[in-house]
C-alpha cells in the first residue's frame, strides 16, 4: 500500500500579465469560465479525485480569493430571505469545509519551484499533488482521480502529459520516456527545447502528484530560466533517485490564463449546459451570416 494522496498545492500567485487588463485588479484565477471562477473548477477537481486539504498559495493583492472560498453569512441570509434557496444551497455546497482550505503567501514571485516549496511545513512529510490554476482539464473521470489512481498502484511521483504538434514542442516542457515491465517511465525533461531538439512531443500539462523529498531540491535549486526557481528543474535531479510516472490525458485541456483559452473554454462550458447552449447557437449563426455578407 502506497501513501494516500491526501493534500494539493494550487499556486496563485501570479499576477496573470497574459490576461491583462482584466487582471489588474481581480485575481487571474477569479476570472468567469461562463459564472463560475476558473479556480473553483481546479478546487473542485482536486477534491473530487480524493484530496482532504486544498493549499492555495497566494501573492499581495489576491485577497478576494481567500474571500470566495469563505462562508458568506450575509449572502446567504439575503439569498433565502429572497426566496432563492436553490442558488443558496448551491453556493453553500460549493463552499468547502472548515479548515478544508488553507492559504500561504509566496511574498517573491520567484517561480513556480519557489511556490509549490512555501508550502512545505502544510505538506509535511507525505507525497502531495500539485495542481496548476490555469488549466482547466475537462474529461468524463478527473485527470487528478486517474493520477491518484496510478498513484496508488506504484508509488513514486507522477505527472500528467499531452500530446502536441512535433512543430509546437518549443513552447513546453518536453519529456523523454523509457520502457520499463511496469509501463513507462520518464528518463528526462527538456523545458521549451529548440525546434527539431524535442525528445517527444509529449508536454508536462499541469498535473503532478510529488514525493516530499522535492521539497529539499527545491530549497537547493539555483535559479533557472527567468531567473526563477523551476519545478520542472527540480524535478530534473529528482529522476536521479526516483521514478515519475507519465498519465497521457486525453481529454481537453485549457489554457484559461491566456485570452485564446479562456474565449475556448468559455465557449465549451457553455455550449455543454441545455440552458445556454442555444444563445450559443444563435451568436454563432448571426457571426457566419455576419461574414457571408461582407464577403
Amino acid at each position: 500500500m502506497h501513501q494516500k494522496i491526501r493534500k494539493a498545492i494550487i499556486p496563485a500567485a501570479g499576477f496573470g500579465t497574459r490576461m491583462l487588463p482584466a487582471t489588474k485588479s481581480i485575481p487571474k484565477e477569479l476570472l468567469t469560465i461562463v459564472d463560475r471562477p476558473v479556480l473553483d473548477y481546479i478546487v473542485a477537481e482536486a477534491f473530487a479525485s480524493g484530496i482532504e486539504h486544498v493549499i492555495i498559495v497566494t501573492g499581495r493583492m489576491k485577497g478576494a480569493i481567500e474571500d470566495h472560498f469563505d462562508h458568506a453569512f450575509e449572502l446567504d441570509v439575503c439569498l433565502r430571505n429572497a426566496g432563492k434557496q436553490r442558488l443558496a444551497d448551491r453556493i453553500e455546497q460549493d463552499t468547502p469545509g472548515a479548515g478544508a482550505i488553507s492559504f500561504v503567501r509566496q511574498q517573491q514571485a520567484r517561480g513556480l519551484g519557489h511556490a509549490v516549496w512555501t508550502a512545505r511545513h502544510i505538506v509535511g512529510n507525505e507525497p502531495f499533488a500539485v495542481l496548476l490554476p490555469d488549466m482547466l482539464m475537462i474529461s468524463d473521470r478527473p485527470c487528478l482521480k486517474s493520477m491518484v489512481n496510478l498513484h496508488s498502484c506504484h508509488g513514486g511521483n507522477v505527472i500528467a502529459v499531452e500530446r502536441c504538434a512535433p512543430e509546437d514542442t518549443h513552447k513546453f516542457g518536453i519529456v523523454s520516456l523509457k520502457p520499463t515491465a511496469d509501463g513507462p517511465v520518464v528518463n528526462g525533461l527538456v523545458e521549451k527545447p529548440a525546434p527539431g531538439t524535442a525528445p517527444s512531443n509529449l508536454f508536462i500539462s499541469g498535473r503532478y502528484i510529488l514525493q516530499p523529498e522535492i521539497f529539499d531540491i527545491l530549497e537547493r535549486q539555483a535559479p533557472g530560466a527567468g531567473g526563477e526557481i523551476q519545478l520542472t528543474d527540480a524535478m530534473i535531479t529528482l529522476i536521479e533517485t526516483q521514478e515519475i510516472r507519465p498519465f497521457e490525458f486525453c481529454g481537453r485541456t485549457f489554457d484559461c490564463g491566456s485570452p485564446a483559452g479562456f474565449v475556448s473554454a468559455n465557449l465549451h462550458m457553455a455550449t455543454a449546459r441545455a440552458d445556454l447552449a442555444p444563445y450559443i447557437g444563435i451568436e454563432m449563426e448571426a457571426l457566419s451570416s455576419a461574414r457571408r455578407a461582407v464577403a
